[in-house]
């Protein structure tokens, strides 16, 4: 396998692997282009964000800056925005489901680092050059979700569909569908319902 596949199938991988390099050199300058075009400039950053996020056949409304690692592993759902400082580190693949808002400052972060100090220290090979071994797990946010201002998720984590994630909460575990979650470590607070609709109307008034 190439250090890419393994990196997408979840396996320990070198990041200094040439063709990775590339590609996160492309993510950066791609980012970057992006996050200096005016906003009123639609045109220009579509087609920037067109071929960051290549594989997505769903462009969202990002407001600037963004950042990613590759941009390639990264797919959205139809009608998604993201706010200030979008970060996400798609080392393995993020999938966002329709309908998403992120709040300012959330983070996605797919990597991982061996537990072990030894495992994951910079190493040196016969040549003299250094490198470290890590790996990756995918993220899924589904359908209908908003995740409020400085969420991080972490990686292997799915958040079913419709859930609200309070501000500054950090999602460690999988969040079940329609729930309210909030935390450092994020925990389910209760279910959405019927209740929580801002436009229930009583009887009476009907």
């Amino acid at each position: 396998m190439t250090e890419r596949e393994k990196m997408i199938a979840g396996q320990l991988y070198d990041p200094s692997d040439p063709e990775l390099s590339k590609l996160q050199v492309r993510a950066r300058k791609l980012a970057r282009k992006y996050n200096l075009i005016d906003e009123d400039e639609t045109e220009k950053r579509e087609e920037v964000l067109k071929e960051l996020l290549k594989n997505s056949e769903n462009i969202p409304a990002m407001q600037a800056p963004v950042y990613f690692d590759y941009g390639l592993n990264t797919t959205f759902g139809k009608y998604c925005f993201t706010n200030f400082n979008f970060t996400c580190l798609d080392v393995c693949p993020v999938h966002i489901g329709d309908n998403v808002l992120f709040g300012p400052n959330v983070t996605v972060a797919t990597p991982m680092h061996p537990l072990v100090p030894e495992e994951r220290n910079i190493k040196v090979r016969k040549d003299g050059s250094l490198y470290n071994l890590e790996y990756a797990k995918p993220i899924t946010i589904g359908s209908n979700c908003w995740l409020a201002s400085n969420v991080v998720v972490c990686a292997g984590v799915t958040i079913g569909e419709g859930c609200v994630i309070g501000a500054g909460s950090v999602v460690t575990k999988d969040i079940p569908p329609h729930s309210i979650a909030v935390g450092n470590p994020c925990r389910v607070v209760r279910q959405i319902t019927e209740n929580d609709r801002m436009n229930k109307q009583t009887e009476e008034e009907k």
